[in-house]
């Protein structure tokens, strides 16, 4: 039987973790615990289309500039 949404976040609201973890979508814990990040994904979610492709667009390209940098 598959719980609702509702019963997944009861669930990780109880074990203090996000319905991410439970699913094994993220092994981060606190991705979305952290009050200014995730006011920041909410303000990029009210945005347009295009303009959320614009911010994700530069947002990837210096992810992976650093990630490359570290190897």
């Amino acid at each position: 039987m598959t719980p609702s949404i509702e019963a997944a976040v009861k669930i990780a609201t109880i074990l203090e973790t996000n319905v991410g973890y439970l699913l094994g979508e993220t092994d981060n814990l606190n991705v979305l615990k952290d009050s200014s990040m995730l006011k920041r994904l909410n303000d990029i979610a009210s945005f347009s289309k295009k303009e959320q492709e614009h911010i994700l667009f530069a947002l990837d390209a210096m992810i992976t500039k650093i990630k490359l940098g570290s190897i």
